[in-house]
């Protein structure tokens, strides 16, 4: 969930979409730094690891590289549906206050101990006493866990809650408790030596500015006869125009980044290249301050939405890299929640006037622009495509009549103001929000964390709250629509596309395993396992 959530990742310490590349040149192609053939993929990243405990990584290499250690309960295909990992299957009890989740029995730890129930006991427990990262957030309902058998464990909630265990599942990141239940505080267990993985791969070299190696683990359970490629290799960059000319040279064989548009299509005429496109699970998208006058006003909001031109975005900005999602919350990735009767806003300058007019703004100069409404919009400078659709807003708001400046930032900037809710209008996007009941109530519920709208409606909090209480996704989906349908009428979210990444790898390797989302793509754990080269 900019994941995953971008914005929320970022917000609640987890998958954050990118801190700064360190200022160090990549290491010069070698017998252990290049490409090394069909024995060895060499992945380009933009950002170094900082943090190797995977309960509290914060940037999308810390995910890339924990991932491929330590096993989630729970996959997802392309649609956004949970797929058996570390679990075989999961339920709850009738009355919804209870749910068990049934393991494999053939995961091993590197140091020969097998991954067992006592695990999963031992990562929940923890993160919940001291609330760690976005998954302490996301099970509310959770009381405790226990082990009924090696393969076996039950998780006692206060509250039904459908929402939790794909929640758990996917989130959560399983720890070895043998090794982490020995070192105090989780939180603040550093994990840089020693590692110990039940993944595909098992880091062994660090070289800070420079590169990552994984060696593999030979008796993965998840790809018959283990990996097919002896070593993982991350390089880091300083930029993903670099990555891209090292992929060209040959030394790498994948960029993890998702390519900008513009990079994209240069790419695409190269025979030795494969593009792979990956949806998002996520959307870019507009917020206004409901805390602020006159954004409180609904006719102020549909004023803004009208003014909005969302197929010259698409088709400029991404270069048609991007679909619409209806101005609806529930995107086009997730069919399964879709509702087909969501429509997008119209760009209408003439009908923002008008609504601006019956609200009792008023032109007294002659300049062109309603009075009193000059509006801040804050963006992440750093980031090329919202950086190229916040001009295409300003200058469409101004056939409104609206004022809007412009305010990009340095990321940390923005992300202090966005929590601080220091903003008229914010722009951005989440990368990852695939469960819209457990999404929805961080981001729009009164009090949500990322509720950056301070949206406060008790209606749309009922249905949320309603929609989780089912234990399964299509009774939950009738109340989730519901909801979607008060933040689109209300503009409490300007959502003005869903995202289809791009992804560059040598055609020297294949059977790669897609997944959504910048974070998953095809540098999940079984994609890279199961990669074979030439």
């Amino acid at each position: 969930m900019r994941g995953t959530l971008r914005a929320l990742a970022t917000a609640v310490g987890l998958l954050s979409i990118g801190l700064a590349a360190t200022a160090c040149s990549p290491s010069s192609p070698d017998s252990t730094g290049g490409s090394g053939g069909a024995d060895r993929i060499v992945v380009g990243t933009t950002a170094d690891v900082v943090n190797y405990n995977p309960l509290v990584g914060n940037s999308r290499t810390d995910t890339w590289v924990t991932n491929l250690m330590y096993p989630r309960l729970m996959g997802m295909g392309l649609d956004g549906v949970r797929t058996p990992y570390l679990a075989t299957k999961w339920e709850y009890a009738p009355d919804g206050r209870s749910a068990k989740v049934t393991l494999r029995d053939d995961f091993t730890w590197t140091d020969g101990k097998k991954v067992t129930a006592d695990d999963v006991v031992f990562t929940i427990e923890a993160v919940a006493k001291e609330k760690i990262g976005v998954v302490a957030g996301l099970i509310p309902a959770f009381q405790k866990a226990t082990a009924v058998s090696p393969t076996e464990v039950e998780f006692t909630l206060s509250q039904p809650d459908g929402t939790f265990l794909e929640n758990v599942g996917f989130w959560m990141p399983v720890v070895p408790a043998h090794v982490f239940g020995k070192v105090g505080k989780v939180a603040e267990f550093a994990n840089d030596a020693d590692w110990v993985s039940a993944g595909p791969y098992q880091l062994t070299t660090v070289e800070r500015g420079q590169r990552y190696v994984l060696k593999k683990v030979a008796d993965y359970p998840l790809v018959d006869g283990g990996p097919k490629t002896a070593e993982v290799v991350f390089r880091v960059f300083p930029d993903v125009n670099t990555e891209a000319l090292a992929l060209r040279n040959g030394e790498i064989d994948l960029i993890a980044n998702a390519l900008p548009p513009a990079l994209a299509k240069t790419l695409e005429n190269d025979d030795k290249l494969k593009l792979v496109k990956v949806p998002s699970l996520g959307w870019a998208h507009m917020q206004y301050n409901l805390a602020r006058k006159p954004l409180d006003k609904l006719e102020v909001r549909q004023a803004l939405a009208a003014a909005v031109d969302y197929e010259a975005i698409r088709r400029v900005a991404l270069q048609g890299s991007a679909v619409s999602s209806n101005s609806s919350v529930l995107t086009p990735t997730l069919k399964q929640w879709q509702d087909p009767s969501a429509k997008e806003y119209t760009h209408d300058p003439a009908r923002a006037k008008s609504l601006l007019t019956g609200a009792g703004f008023t032109d007294g100069n002659g300049d062109g622009l309603f009075d009193g409404l000059s509006l801040r919009m804050i963006y992440d400078q750093a980031d090329p495509n919202i950086a190229k659709w916040a001009q295409l807003v300003r200058d469409s708001a101004k056939e409104a009549g609206i004022e809007i400046k412009l305010e990009g930032l340095e990321r940390n900037t923005y992300l202090a103001k966005t929590k601080e809710r220091d903003f008229d209008i914010y722009a951005g996007s989440w990368a990852i929000m695939e469960n819209p009941p457990a999404n929805l109530t961080l981001a729009f519920k009164c009090e949500g964390f990322i509720n950056y709208a301070n949206a406060c409606d008790p209606q749309l909090d009922k249905l949320i709250d309603e929609s989780r209480s089912h234990l399964d996704q299509p009774s939950q989906k009738t109340s989730i629509q519901a909801a979607a349908k008060i933040i689109s009428d209300q503009v409490y979210d300007n959502v003005l596309y869903v995202e289809e990444f791009t992804f560059a790898h040598s055609a020297k390797w294949s059977n790669f395993l897609v997944q959504p989302s910048e974070l998953l793509s095809i540098v999940n754990p079984q994609s890279l396992a199961q990669a074979t080269g030439d």
